[in-house]
């Protein structure tokens, strides 16, 4: 004799395909409050934004092409011009687009190191991101791209590194002109070593190193000495393409660095500043 199951009075069980009846769902779990706030919809502009942010990205739009006008723009999203004109803010900030001296219209960009280091710098300063951070990163990064560019530079870039010398060696104690030199001598060379994320890595870590450097500099008497010495052997290394020597005193002038700063009584986990 076969046992059937039951069903309830008055129902009968469903049935799937096979013949069987389903699982019995799980009953809901009770929300005793609310987890979280309504979700909020991306403003217009924003989505503007993204979608020209994607054509230049893919290279739909290039480096230096006009952009359609305004008006243009809000007809073919269908938003108002002012959601238009907000999309472009924000794309000029980002270092995407920019308006030419004089133009009425913006034309498409590549960011600037600068721009880029800059973001970069805040974000370190978020990070906490202390001396010895960039510091570390500036011994794996540096001498390789000084290696690079003894064997890549131009001899444009070769003449800029030894007025930037020559400018260095001439400044006074006390010139608030210094550091810029010495961070125009580190990017110069860094544009000779021919690799954008080099560069791009470079200036950001020479940026959030220059507040301190300024404090260091005139602080421990031979720092100038130290600095005018190394930039001279880099630039005879760069003159005789001499990869080995360029890695060999890009090193030598970064642990400099981090004696000064020892010297100077600044401590090695000393943040990052804005």
């Amino acid at each position: 004799m076969s046992i059937r199951s039951r069903a309830a009075p008055g129902r009968k069980p469903r049935r799937t395909a096979a013949g069987e009846a389903p699982t019995p769902a799980e009953p809901a779990p009770r929300i005793s409050g609310a987890l979280f706030d309504p979700v909020d919809r991306e403003p217009a502009y924003t989505r503007v934004s993204s979608a020209i942010e994607q054509k230049i990205l893919t290279k739909v739009l290039r480096d230096g092409e006009l952009l359609p006008p305004e008006t243009d723009l809000a007809q073919q999203f269908r938003v108002h011009r002012s959601t238009v004109r907000e999309a472009l803010r924000q794309l000029e900030s980002a270092g995407l687009v920019r308006r030419p001296p004089g133009a009425k219209r913006l034309i498409v960009s590549r960011p600037h190191a600068a721009k880029v280091a800059s973001g970069m710098r805040q974000a370190f300063v978020l990070h906490g991101v202390s001396f010895v951070d960039v510091w570390e990163a500036m011994m794996v990064i540096e001498p390789e791209v000084a290696a690079l560019a003894a064997v890549r530079r131009s001899q444009a870039e070769l003449t800029a590194l030894t007025e930037l010398h020559e400018a260095f060696r001439a400044s006074p104690l006390g010139d608030t002109r210094a550091v810029a030199i010495v961070a125009s001598f580190f990017e110069t060379l860094g544009a000779a070593a021919r690799n954008h994320v080099l560069v791009l890595a470079k200036q950001s870590l020479t940026d959030a190193l220059a507040p301190s450097l300024a404090q260091m500099i005139d602080r421990v008497p031979q720092a100038r000495s130290r600095i005018v010495e190394a930039q001279r052997r880099l630039i005879a290394a760069l003159q005789a393409r001499d990869g080995a020597e360029a890695r060999k005193w890009m090193a030598k002038h970064v642990r400099d660095f981090r004696r000064g700063y020892e010297v100077a009584g600044i401590s090695p986990d000393t943040p990052v500043s804005a």
